[in-house]
């Protein structure tokens, strides 16, 4: 399912809807399910991200498709704008990340930090646009902000994303990440499948604007 951007995830102390409850709220009227509907968050993006995101409709299948991300066997593809351009025109990321949780951060440590997770990823140049490039990732690790935190820390932020070193976007708080496709395998049928999410057209405007500073 795509992830509207700016909507969340999961609910917060806004109270602004949720994706989740959104699903729940489709699947009880399409299957006219009476009382409480299970709705199992599998796979879930930042806030501010649009793309893929995976729910599951029974616990048995949440907890199959759970284990599939634990081991790393999923494909996760992401595309991102940043300020800068790579060199080399694609390569590996390997870092350690810890999350500070009460300010919502994350930063590259050492690796002997206590609490430091292992993150890893992919990139590749598609294409550049003055000083700015459009990067394709493919994430082998799959932490909090993940790929915000790895690409700033090159000097490479994300277009919008303030957090991380990036420059203010032009549509409220939308930030240039977008998960573009998710393959796993059917937590049943056991067959292959790959969830796959256009760009939102909000990126055209933002990044006409964007290209141009």
């Amino acid at each position: 399912m795509e992830k509207p951007a700016g909507l969340l995830m999961v609910g917060d102390r806004t109270g602004d809807e949720s994706l989740l409850d959104q699903v729940r709220d489709y699947i009880k009227v399409k299957y006219a399910k009476p009382g409480d509907v299970y709705i199992g968050l599998v796979h879930r993006l930042d806030r501010p991200v649009s793309g893929v995101s995976l729910f599951a409709r029974t616990s048995k299948a949440a907890s199959r498709l759970s284990e599939q991300f634990r081991s790393s066997t999923t494909q996760k593809v992401y595309v991102a704008w940043v300020n800068g351009v790579p060199s080399p025109r694609s390569g590996t990321l390997k870092d350690w990340l810890l999350k500070d949780e009460q300010r919502n951060v994350v930063s590259v440590v050492r690796p002997t930090t206590p609490g430091a997770l292992d993150a890893e990823l992919d990139y590749q140049v598609l294409k550049t646009q003055g000083s700015k490039a459009l990067l394709e990732v493919h994430l082998k690790t799959g932490r909090p902000h993940q790929i915000r935190v790895q690409l700033s820390s090159r000097g490479w932020s994300i277009l919008g994303d303030v957090k991380y070193g990036g420059q203010v976007g032009q549509r409220g708080g939308v930030i240039a990440l977008h998960a573009r496709s998710l393959t796993f395998q059917h937590p049943t049928l056991k067959q292959p499948i790959t969830v796959e999410s256009p760009i939102p057209a909000v990126w055209t405007d933002w990044f006409r604007v964007a290209a141009t500073s």
